[in-house]
C-alpha cells in the first residue's frame, strides 16, 4: 500500500512541477546497483529525484546516520527508503569501513540501489568522495548515472558503468557525463577536477 502511495506521489510531484523523467539506457535497471545522485546542490534535488525513481519503478534506498532512525523520524525515513549505516570513527575496535558496511547490504538483500551524493555536500566541492565507485566494486555491482538537469527540468537515468581496473578510467567517463549537467545552483556544482 504504502509503495502506491509513493508512486502516486512520485508521478505528481514530477507532472505539477514540469519536469520529465528520462530512462537513457538499454533494458531494464538493474535489481543491484549504487546510483550515483548528481549534481547535489539544493534539499529541492532530493523530492525531485525520490520523486523521478518512483515513476521509474525503482524503489531506491539511502543511507542515513543511524542516530537518526529513531523517534520520531525513524519511521518516515524507513518509509522514505532510509538504511541505518554506523559512522564511528573508523579506529574503534571492530568496525568496519563505510564501503564494506554498504557493499555488505548487497550481499544481504536481493534486490537493492543505494542513492549516494558523492558530492558528500550541497556547497561546491571540486573533488568527489569516491566511496560510492570503491562500494560498487566491493559489492561486484554497477554504477547507475542518476541525474537532475534543471535547465531541461529532466530527470532520471543516463548511464550504467561497471567499475573496471582503472578508476582513473571510470571517474573520467563519471565525469564526462556530468559535465553537461546543469544544477538547480549551477556555482555550488563541479565536477571531480581530478578526473575532468
Amino acid at each position: 500500500m504504502l509503495g502506491f502511495i509513493f508512486r502516486i506521489w512520485g508521478k505528481s510531484i514530477i507532472y505539477f512541477s514540469g519536469w520529465k523523467v528520462v530512462w537513457k539506457g538499454l533494458g531494464p535497471v538493474p535489481e543491484k546497483c549504487v546510483v550515483v545522485a548528481a549534481p547535489h546542490t539544493s534539499n529541492f534535488d532530493f523530492v525531485i529525484a525520490r520523486a523521478a525513481f518512483e515513476v521509474l519503478g525503482m524503489p531506491v534506498r539511502f543511507t542515513i546516520k543511524k542516530e537518526w532512525m529513531g523517534f520520531p523520524l525513524g519511521w518516515l525515513l524507513r518509509s522514505l527508503g532510509a538504511i541505518a549505516i554506523d559512522r564511528e570513527p573508523k579506529n574503534v575496535a571492530g568496525r568496519i569501513s563505510n564501503v564494506e558496511a554498504m557493499a555488505a547490504l548487497f550481499s544481504a538483500n536481493e534486490k537493492l540501489a543505494i542513492l549516494v551524493t558523492p558530492e558528500g555536500t550541497r556547497s561546491l566541492r571540486t573533488e568527489w568522495k569516491t566511496g560510492f565507485y570503491y562500494v560498487a566494486k566491493t559489492a561486484g555491482v554497477p554504477l547507475v548515472l542518476g541525474y537532475l538537469d534543471y535547465k531541461k527540468k529532466e530527470a532520471g537515468i543516463g548511464k550504467i558503468l561497471f567499475p573496471g581496473d582503472d578508476i582513473e578510467a571510470d571517474m573520467r567517463e563519471i565525469m564526462a557525463f556530468y559535465a553537461g549537467v546543469s544544477a538547480r545552483f549551477p556555482e555550488k556544482f563541479s565536477t571531480d577536477l581530478r578526473y575532468s
